[in-house]
């Protein structure tokens, strides 16, 4: 009788003809269950049977002379996208993939007319579309690729994402579905190739098959003249694909640059897919270390999953991918936060549209901010209140802080959804103990700060008082002390204020680097997304002329100007300097 739970790693043989109380070699398969995996049988014509257990482990039994053989041994399919530009070969590349590795192919393009072919419910939707001359929306497009992923074949054989995701969107959405692929894979071939393969490029339009007219030419003289030039094939079309590509390229690159794998595509095919092979091979492998140290895919953190820095930060307006790109990273370091127990938490970031003192400070960005966290925990059940701070001083000293005019008027006009999220999910309010109701779960800040001649800590320490353990959450404050309205330093118990300013733990931090009073160019940035290290990077120009961002060290607390002038200077730890020269262009910032 077969075990009712087998260890993943055993490998054994068993020579007992008797093994099965039934006809070892039926002549149609059967059936059976054992503990709670699922298992069948199938027969083979030479004397094969497999058992297959779908929680990724593989059973197969040979029949030999002498007996049978029982192997157990480990699968987990592998997730696969990969992108390239016309003519980059990724067509080649993919049926090679497909033969080595049993991926499910993928391909949008694929989806898309099987889809309205079939007249199913979304093929419709794209058909309105097409037949009009428009794009097919993202969330048409990534509604077909889901629903394809989701069927059995894909989950048991793992998948082969040709060319999707090609923007920001589409990728966040992935993301947000939790499909996230094991190996990012980009064929990389200079503009000059990939213009000479496409326009010599040759269709015969009676067999279908893709001739080139240098490297792939037709077999005969009957074929060769037949041939046709595919009409986007042309050195203006090619050109203008080739710029669409790159900048969906950029888009993306962020999302999976911790996973992205670029080849030089530049090659035969037999040697590029050799590079392909053997980094697939090691993916594999890494993920049958995994699981046989009972590690499941999905306990990668999300760290490991983060996109890395955006670049063109100094770019004004910002654009909505950047925009959406941090408010989504602050979104998931709060939401750790808060599922650790952490109550008393600050978002310090530090972007342009997010820096008041810079004369780019929009405060529609921080508003935006705002409204995705609220939201976002809205939709969690949870009842939020957005807080902030009303006038503050008496008479002809009464007013805020200039950074705050207008901001609660702002809240109340924006669009808060199709749910009616606002006056019952979220209400806005001012900061202070009597603003905390009973059905209030967390309290969200906008940039509470002290003005001159006013502090703002004594409100806010009531608030959390009357919040009590319920998390309280600080966008962007400003609580050093200020001068009083006489001009002399609020002195009077200035030690329990920065006290209870300091309680509050950074749950995320951003900050951009610049020279010493400059705010061009950008040197680096340093960032923390709980519950993970301050990352300190440096903004790098590759040979290409595009940015991007090197990590140069990690610290377990916010690191002082004088170890971030160090590391950029490639200096030990252990070794001092005075944030002076060249250098020193971070003086004073933290």
């Amino acid at each position: 009788m077969l075990p009712t739970s087998l260890s993943p790693v055993h490998s054994f043989s068993l020579y007992s003809p008797s093994l099965f109380p039934f006809s070892p070699f039926p002549s149609s398969s059967s059936s059976s269950s054992f503990s709670s995996s699922s298992v069948s049988l199938e027969p083979s014509s030479h004397r094969l049977c497999s058992l297959r257990l779908y929680n990724n482990a593989h059973l197969r039994i040979t029949y030999k002379s002498n007996g049978l053989k029982l192997n157990c041994s480990l699968k987990e399919p592998l997730k696969v996208m990969i992108s390239g530009a016309p003519a980059s070969g990724k067509g080649t590349q993919c049926e090679l993939i497909v033969r080595k590795f049993g991926l499910v192919h993928i391909s949008t393009g694929d989806l898309l007319r099987a889809e309205v072919s079939s007249g199913t419910e979304i093929g419709n939707k794209a058909k309105e579309f097409m037949n009009a001359g428009r794009l097919v929306p993202d969330e048409v497009v990534t509604a077909m690729v889901t629903a394809r992923l989701s069927r059995e074949d894909a989950k048991e054989n793992g998948w082969l994402l040709d060319g999707y995701p090609r923007s920001f969107n589409q990728a966040q959405s992935l993301q947000s579905l939790k499909i996230i692929p094991d190996v990012y894979i980009v064929l990389d071939v200079p503009d000059e190739i990939l213009i000479d393969r496409c326009i010599g490029r040759r269709l015969d339009p009676v067999t279908g098959r893709i001739y080139h007219l240098k490297s792939f030419p037709p077999e005969t003289e009957e074929i060769k003249a037949r041939l046709i030039t595919r009409p986007d094939d042309t050195e203006e079309k090619v050109k203008s694909r080739l710029e669409i590509y790159k900048q969906n390229a950029d888009a993306i690159s962020t999302t999976y640059s911790h996973i992205m794998k670029k080849i030089d595509g530049n090659h035969p095919k037999e040697v590029v897919f050799e590079v392909i092979d053997s980094i697939l091979s090691q993916v594999q492998k890494d993920k049958e270390t995994k699981m046989k140290l009972g590690k499941s895919n999905q306990s990668t953190s999300v760290q490991d999953n983060w996109r890395g820095i955006p670049t063109k930060l100094n770019n004004i307006p910002h654009s909505r991918d950047i925009r959406k790109y941090f408010y989504e990273d602050v979104l998931q370091a709060t939401q750790r936060a808060i599922n650790d127990g952490r109550t008393r938490l600050k978002v310090e970031i530090n972007i342009p549209e997010l820096n008041p003192e810079m004369d780019v400070y929009r405060i529609g960005t921080l508003m935006e901010l705002v409204r995705s966290l609220a939201l976002s925990f809205a939709d969690d059940g949870k009842h939020v209140k957005v807080c902030v701070q009303g006038s503050m001083g008496e008479g002809a000293l009464a007013g805020m802080p200039l950074q705050l005019a207008g901001t609660r008027k702002i809240l109340e006009f924006m669009d808060w959804g199709e749910y009616e999220a606002m006056g019952t999910f979220i209400n806005i309010g001012s900061i202070g103990g009597k603003e905390v109701d009973e059905q209030d779960d967390l309290f969200i800040l906008v940039a509470p700060q002290n003005a001159v001649g006013n502090c703002i800590i004594d409100d806010l320490r009531a608030m959390t008082d009357a919040a009590g353990d319920r998390p309280v959450i600080l966008i962007n404050p400003r609580l050093k002390d200020l001068p009083a309205s006489s001009g002399i330093m609020q002195t009077m118990g200035r030690d329990k204020r920065l006290e209870y300013a300091s309680s509050f733990e950074n749950c995320y931090f951003f900050r951009l680097l610049y020279y010493a009073g400059t705010q061009y160019p950008i040197m680096g940035a340093l960032r923390m997304s709980y519950p993970y290290r301050y990352e300190l990077y440096k903004r790098v120009d590759d040979p290409s002329g595009k940015e991007k961002y090197v990590i140069l060290s990690t610290f377990p607390e916010k690191p002082s100007t004088d170890e971030v002038n160090d590391a950029f200077e490639g200096k030990p730890r252990n070794e001092s300097k005075k944030a002076l020269g060249f250098w020193g262009f971070l003086s004073g910032i933290f």
